[in-house]
């Protein structure tokens, strides 16, 4: 059984080109890590638990993750833009915006690790 976390503060560091996320300390980091990990276990449906060694795939997808919660709390705490406008441009930016497995194109890395959902579904019929 593959230990959390499967991957370090280190490794997120070394992929990202991001000064901020380089500078992050390890102990928010290992937070994004955790979310990161959370969020490809419920996509998955899939706890990794009968894996003695986390996939490269799935490692890879964390490090991504990771990096992309790093960013957004780093933004979040500079206070990056809400909404500007000029003239009839304008443009606003939810700063609470929620980060999606889908939008990062993780789904290559990711749906081979996808699990069928076991729940018993009860459904009612009546007669109209």
């Amino acid at each position: 059984m593959a230990n959390r976390p499967w991957v370090t503060p280190e490794e997120v560091k070394e992929y990202s080109e991001n000064k901020d996320v380089q500078e992050r300390n390890d102990i928010r980091l290992e937070f994004d890590i955790a979310r990161a990990e959370a969020q490809i276990i419920k996509y998955c449906n899939n706890d990794f638990s009968s894996y003695d060694i986390i996939p490269d795939d799935v490692k890879k997808a964390v490090i991504l993750l990771s990096e992309k919660y790093a960013v957004s709390a780093i933004k979040i705490k500079k206070g990056g833009i809400l909404s500007e406008s000029f003239d009839d441009y304008s443009y606003s930016s939810d700063s609470n915006y929620s980060i999606d497995i889908d939008d990062l194109g993780l789904e290559a890395l990711l749906d081979k690790y996808k699990q069928a959902n076991t729940g018993n579904i009860n459904m009612s019929l009546w007669k109209l």
